[in-house]
């Protein structure tokens, strides 16, 4: 059988294959429709330091071509997490990676601090939430590289930084220097939608995230564009739903892939990718090498 493990920033994943953040929970909630264990990795809802409600319903609004969300980091918050979901996760044997937000550099090195020798494999730290108060934080290389420093001070392991669609090579350079291994591209592009009854946004904070098929040839370009200016992995995220799809990333450079609202329409699209992308290679011959970053120059 082809080797679908995956070196990804000194961490050892068994294929590239990931569940994103926010769209399968901690991965219990599909354990019964999903052989979980067949992943990658599982990255979780994002933790925070206090629990969050999250925002005001209604928080899904479905397009023709994706869906908007404003969900608003709904979670336990992170003591909680530590207590009861983690150890859950991980009696499962999943590879987990823990998605962290806060509202600066000081909640986000708190929470690295207090996640350190929890048994996480990782952190990705989202600093591009376009659903919540403030300024994303991953539109700026000074706000970004603070981040990933008070991060970096509290947690040794393997750092993900989760970056907003349209930061670019340079905000994603300053997240390496700070100490990063992989960046994640990306998170959901901004979108809205009106309620034509009331005349009025359907978000009660107008602006919401969208995901979903539509925005792959956007996501796909980001990848493409860091992978071929960085030297660290690049998570491919935005879009995915097939091993095909998965397949443009990695010609594309990434190093794995993260599949989000996919999930919504088929609950067991992440291993259905994972057997395309052996039945592929088998039947090809090829392994990462010859397929990863092929498309790169040719543009």
């Amino acid at each position: 059988m082809a080797d679908l493990s995956v070196d990804v920033g000194g961490m050892q994943l068994s294929n590239p294959v990931i569940a994103a953040s926010g769209t399968f929970g901690f991965g219990r909630e599909y354990e019964r429709l999903v052989e979980v264990n067949r992943l990658g990795a599982v990255c979780t809802k994002g933790i925070t330091l206090v629990p969050r409600e999250g925002n005001p319903a209604p928080r899904l609004w479905e397009t023709s071509s994706g869906l908007l969300n404003s969900i608003g980091l709904q979670n336990p918050g992170v003591e909680v997490f530590l207590s009861d979901v983690l150890p859950e996760m991980k009696t499962r044997g999943w590879t987990t990676i823990v998605n962290i937000w806060g509202e600066d550099p000081t909640e986000y090195g708190a929470l690295s601090r207090r996640l350190t020798g929890s048994g996480a494999d990782a952190l990705e730290v989202n600093v591009s939430c376009p659903n919540v108060p403030g300024t994303r934080l991953g539109e700026r290389e000074d706000t970004v590289r603070d981040v990933i420093t008070a991060v970096r001070d509290g947690w040794h392991g393997p750092i993900w930084v989760k970056l907003p669609p349209d930061a670019g090579v340079a905000v994603a350079r300053a997240a390496i220097e700070a100490g990063a291994d992989a960046i994640v591209a990306s998170n959901t592009f901004r979108g809205m939608a009106i309620d034509i009854d009331r005349g009025a946004p359907v978000f009660d904070r107008g602006v919401a995230g969208f995901s979903g098929p539509a925005i792959k040839p956007m996501a796909l370009r980001v990848v493409y564009e860091l992978c071929g200016a960085l030297d660290v992995p690049v998570i491919g995220c935005g879009g995915i739903r097939s091993w095909r799809d998965a397949l443009e990333f990695f010609l594309a450079g990434a190093s794995a892939i993260e599949v989000g609202t996919a999930h919504y329409i088929d609950p067991r699209c992440s291993v259905a990718i994972v057997d395309g992308l052996q039945a592929y290679m088998e039947k090809m011959g090829l392994g990462w090498k010859e397929i990863r970053g092929k498309a790169l120059g040719h543009a």
